[in-house]
């Protein structure tokens, strides 16, 4: 593969992650840069409740960091894979970054007016290479299939939209809801959506999304299928080994979290 193209893939899925090493916790004081160990302990030094329990140790700010900074890694890592999808779909299919994304309006509380969005989308008619335009609209029309989507609904498909996630547990109702929003919203503009899920890390709301005519893919290997594994279905239909560009740079990406992990747990 292209050393430059190697080199820009691992920079996309860094990049977000190194802002966590500078994560400090807030504690409830507004949007600022957050606290340091010296802050931390003014603050709680100043609360004759926290002072008597020792709450004001050392070592309790390096646990509010690291609490809120294993949160970030996540997150971060998440908004790393979401990037580097939508960039492979720019590489692999020729779509400008536009046609890669998707959005739609919605009127919320008091009648006003939000952009909801997911993470990326592939429009046939944007495909121009005809043999990959057929191999992902076969797919398409399998995946809908196995979903039971009604047959005239899988006749006027035009693509897919996709909710890219490193992994998701989520018992969240409210974010439940909104995805299962996004998939009615996807239907009625003639779109499969498809949760994209880069690790093994999903739970039992894999069966309410599926009953919802989500498109799930995880992190399966070994007899994974295109039709449930992410990275079969990027291999053999996008037409990118993504499995094994992680394998490739496993070792750096490794080094950085660790790095990472060692700052959050200093207590300084």
């Amino acid at each position: 593969m292209d050393s430059e193209r190697e080199q820009l893939y691992l920079d996309i899925l860094v990049q977000p992650i190194r802002v966590c090493s500078e994560y400090r916790p807030k504690l409830g004081h507004g949007r600022g840069v957050g606290m340091s160990l010296s802050d931390f302990q003014t603050l709680y030094r100043a609360d004759p409740f926290y002072t008597w329990f020792g709450l004001d140790h050392p070592l309790m700010s390096a646990a509010h960091k690291a609490a809120g900074g294993m949160t970030s890694i996540y997150r971060q890592i998440g908004i790393g894979c979401e990037r580097l999808f939508r960039q492979v779909l720019q590489d692999e299919l020729g779509l400008a970054p536009d046609e890669c994304a998707w959005s739609y309006t919605t009127k919320g509380a008091r009648r006003k007016v939000r952009t909801l969005s997911l993470d990326g989308r592939i429009p046939l008619e944007a495909v121009r290479d005809e043999a990959k335009r057929s191999r992902i609209s076969d797919w398409m029309c399998q995946v809908a299939e196995d979903l039971k989507v009604n047959h005239s609904i899988i006749r006027a498909l035009r693509g897919v939209v996709f909710e890219v996630r490193q992994g998701y547990k989520s018992k969240d109702s409210k974010r439940q809801n909104a995805d299962i929003a996004n998939a009615a919203t996807a239907y009625s503009q003639a779109y499969l959506p498809c949760a994209l899920i880069l690790s093994t890390q999903i739970d039992d709301i894999s069966s309410r999304y599926r009953a919802e005519r989500w498109a799930i893919l995880t992190g399966r290997l070994g007899d994974a299928t295109c039709r449930d594994s992410t990275y079969c279905f990027l291999r053999e239909v996008i037409g990118y080994d993504l499995a094994g560009f992680l394998e490739r740079h496993a070792t750096a990406l490794q080094q950085e979290v660790a790095r990472i992990l060692e700052a959050l747990l200093r207590a300084e």
